[in-house]
């Protein structure tokens, strides 16, 4: 495994593998790894030659300082999760190597509608950090594939947006969310919630499953009426909402009935630790 740091020797490094013709593919992530990450490593080994994996911890899409501060880092961990795996290269540049001038003075790419909404109108610019970094590794890296879990899924479509709408020749698969035995979605930002957080998590996997469960027996009628009670009970359990809501799956429009593919997106907060989650269903024809 290549630790590379230097955006020149990777240039270089990539180089060499595409006058090779080998098919390369990219794991973008912001370490602290988990079984999710792994997962993505694992598929990714299926589809391409050479596997590379980012480790970033990308301040354009924090929109909070103290959230940036206390994400936690644990690189010589995930060096050794990385190179237990096998992975080709990992690519671990500083916050100057991707920011020369600063973050304020770069350029940014932005996908103007679905950046804006649900979870972009809680976080402003959040996606903007996102889409410009990961079509930053995209130009320096050059993947045929690029691998994205489900678990953020607002994250996905504004990443396979602007892949198609910016003409990036690129393969972008996603893997469905990695979860404990209890339901809780593996995240990086488990590691905030103390014992007692823990155990409550898992709840709101469980909500949003018997959300869908009701919105399916009544055909999606009184969404309204349903969606309130599924906020009201992870009140009553220590959650504080932020979202929680159906949209249409492909164009996170807002529900209708005439739309059969949709998803619950959930953000909430649990003590100091936001966590999010989802689940696609289907309405019945």
């Amino acid at each position: 495994m290549y630790i590379i740091k230097k955006i020149d020797t990777l240039y270089k490094k990539i180089q060499f593998f595409k006058k090779q013709q080998k098919t390369l593919a990219l794991v973008p992530t912001m370490g602290n790894l988990h079984e999710g990450h792994i997962k993505l490593i694992l598929l990714a080994k299926k589809y391409a030659d050479i596997v590379i994996v980012s480790i970033f911890i990308n301040p354009m899409q924090f929109d909070n300082t103290l959230d940036l501060k206390k994400y936690p880092q644990t690189f010589l961990e995930d060096c050794l999760i990385l190179k237990n795996e096998k992975i080709d290269i990992l690519f671990a540049p500083k916050i100057s190597e991707i920011y020369p001038n600063g973050i304020k003075m770069h350029t940014y790419i932005q996908v103007p509608k679905l950046s804006k909404i649900i979870e972009g109108k809680s976080r402003p610019g959040h996606f903007i950090g996102v889409t410009t970094i990961i079509g930053k590794l995209f130009n320096l890296i050059q993947p045929n594939f690029s691998f994205f879990g489900e678990k953020d899924y607002q994250q996905l479509l504004v990443v396979k947006t602007f892949v198609k709408e910016l003409n990036y020749p690129i393969k972008i698969i996603s893997l469905p969310i990695i979860r404990l035995k209890n339901g809780l979605a593996f995240s990086s930002r488990n590691r905030y919630l103390n014992a007692l957080e823990l155990k409550k998590a898992p709840f709101l996997y469980k909500i949003i499953r018997s959300t869908i469960n009701i919105i399916l027996k009544n055909n999606g009628r009184k969404l309204y009426e349903t969606i309130n009670l599924a906020k009201i009970s992870l009140i009553k359990k220590g959650f504080l909402v932020d979202i929680f809501n159906v949209y249409n799956s492909k164009t996170l429009d807002v529900f209708s009935k005439t739309n059969k593919q949709n998803i619950i997106l959930a953000s909430v907060w649990l003590g100091t630790t936001r966590l999010i989650d989802n689940k696609k269903f289907k309405l019945p024809n």
